[in-house]
């Protein structure tokens, strides 16, 4: 099989409303395609069925001018650090993805772990959906299936800041503590191989990882006129207070 591959960066509205545009897309007939991309502010994304005063400290991510954004898919909430972390987004038919959720997490998931072994990391898939490094995360995924088509998309965490993600990420409604769980359950390919992963190791990294964990050929390409008409009419969507505070 063949993916468009598409290089990206810039805000969470903006990178939240593509995804689902690339979703809607792919069920009218586009190009399956894995998106990998960056966002340009540092962004905490949040599960669509999370209550956001239990996922976020608000009061910090506005002190310091971290953008909060509300996902399409389900899952917790995450830190997206733009100068330690991708993350990518695989869109296809359901007809090339395994039925059962644990078995399509771990596939689609397989181009970040590979990325990380050809960096020389021992990552490992963990049920339900995290990459995992001796036990520690350093990848999470999420995913929606709509109108016969998945999209999953997932972080690879190579040199974020895991003091700030401490600091601003809730769980269950109580903030994590630098010297608490959240600190001692995950890390990043930096931490781990006790030198600095560049982005670019990253990027060539999983663009080589996800070939061989898909088993398909990449081609590198631009979105089309239509999906950047979708991303922009959903824009809105995602920058409006109804939205985050759905819930």
């Amino acid at each position: 099989m063949m993916l468009r591959l598409v290089l990206d960066e810039g805000v969470g509205h903006y990178l939240m409303a593509m995804d689902e545009a690339l979703l809607y897309s792919v069920a009218m007939g586009g190009t399956p395609t894995l998106r990998l991309y960056v966002f340009s502010n540092p962004t905490v994304t949040i599960g669509y069925f999370q209550k956001i005063e239990e996922s976020v400290d608000l009061d910090l991510a506005y002190r310091d001018s971290i953008d909060v954004v509300r996902r399409v898919t389900g899952g917790g909430s995450v830190y997206h650090d733009p100068h330690g972390e991708i993350t990518y987004s695989v869109i296809m038919p359901e007809a090339y993805v395994p039925r059962d959720f644990v078995e399509s997490f771990r596939y689609l998931s397989s181009g970040v772990i590979e990325a990380a072994r050809l960096l020389g990391v021992p990552a490992e898939f963990a049920p339900l959906n995290d990459g995992v490094i001796a036990g520690r995360k350093f990848s999470g995924q999420a995913q929606i299936r709509r109108f016969g088509v998945v999209l999953q998309h997932g972080t690879l965490m190579y040199a974020t800041d895991l003091d700030k993600l401490s600091e601003v990420l809730k769980i269950r409604g109580v903030k994590f503590s630098l010297r608490g769980p959240i600190r001692e359950r995950v890390t990043t390919l930096s931490e781990y191989l006790g030198r600095t992963v560049t982005r670019d190791e990253a990027l060539r990294a999983l663009v080589e990882g996800f070939k061989r964990g898909l088993g398909v050929e990449l081609r590198e390409d631009s979105y089309t006129e239509i999906e950047l008409r979708l991303a922009s009419e959903l824009e809105w969507k995602y920058r409006s207070r109804e939205w985050l505070f759905t819930r």
